[in-house]
């Protein structure tokens, strides 16, 4: 309503994109503080199966979507059983070769187009297909997907199994002795995590029509739902929303800056944004603000 513009437009989507990525991501990487950098294994999971759906029996991409997340569920089952026998940084790199054996896997992979990948319907054959040929269809669908995931996020947040998250977060060893099953609590956060990101992956791959092994399970997915998390506030509600606020705009003018050579810039300037958060605040925005507000207020009480 504000920007009209299709440019204005489709960074709306783009926004959104991210926000879901780094929401679902929040919840086992700053909820639970187990640091995933190969969260574009389930992303890629929930890109792919839309598309092989059409692909392989001509049913609507949309049908894929369901099959996307209890393969992400399935895998994160898979994968946390042994990764959570790890800690700290250990943890973090474990996922990181997952990912990437995963996509070189799906690169060589003939029925998943191998390097080549695959594409969707080019004209839409019904509503379900949902190919529309604006961008404001997909902006209210992925507003709807945020607002199931902030809701979710919500609810965990006041009930037991978020204070259980936020426990191990702190220490785990100082949780499991005031008995909280830690394991199975990582195992949930991580399942949750991981079909909501297998969701924003078939939301990604509806809206191009077209997926590869390297916009699927790149590992700059995955390093984006961590920084757009972290520079929000890893942790809170509403920190990945700011996150993804601020960082896309960003990211967008960029490339539209310095055009090809914008995509390596992006590399660059997230690994800045990494250091800063690291060295000056590591609890994001939210924390700057919480801690600059009681003397704002102050400043205008005295005034």
């Amino acid at each position: 309503m504000i920007l009209p513009g299709a440019f204005y437009r489709d960074i709306g989507v783009t926004f959104l994109l991210a926000a879901i990525s780094a929401s679902a991501w929040n919840i086992v990487g700053g909820y639970a503080g187990q640091v995933s950098v190969g969260h574009s294994m389930f992303f890629g999971l929930g890109a792919y199966m839309p598309l092989l759906v059409y692909t392989l029996w001509g049913w609507p991409p949309i049908a894929g979507i369901p099959i996307g997340v209890a393969l992400a569920v399935g895998l994160a089952v898979v994968i946390g059983m042994p990764t959570f026998r790890l800690t700290g940084h250990y943890f973090s790199m474990a996922t990181i070769a997952v990912a990437e054996l995963i996509r070189i896997f799906f690169g060589t992979w003939d029925l998943v187009g191998a390097a080549i990948g695959l594409q969707g319907p080019a004209v839409a054959r019904g509503w379900w297909d949902l190919t529309f040929r604006g961008e404001l269809p997909y902006y209210y669908i992925f507003l709807a997907v945020l607002g199931v995931l902030l809701i979710t996020t919500a609810a965990i947040e006041r009930r037991r199994f978020g204070f259980y998250l936020r426990a191990i977060k702190a220490s785990e060893r100082a949780a499991r002795s005031l008995g909280v099953p830690v394991r199975q609590t990582k195992m949930q956060a991580l399942a949750l995590s991981a079909a909501f990101t297998s969701v924003a992956g078939s939301l990604y791959v509806i809206k191009t029509g077209f997926i590869d092994p390297d916009s699927a399970f790149g590992i700059l997915i995955s390093v984006q739902m961590l920084i757009v998390a972290a520079l929000g506030g890893a942790g809170t509600l509403l920190g990945p929303l700011f996150g993804a606020l601020i960082l896309i705009p960003l990211q967008t003018a960029t490339n539209s800056w310095f055009g090809g050579g914008g995509s390596g810039l992006t590399y660059i300037l997230y690994g800045g944004i990494i250091v800063l958060i690291a060295r000056f605040e590591p609890g994001g925005l939210f924390e700057l603000w919480h801690r600059i507000a009681p003397r704002l207020r102050k400043r205008l009480h005295a005034a």
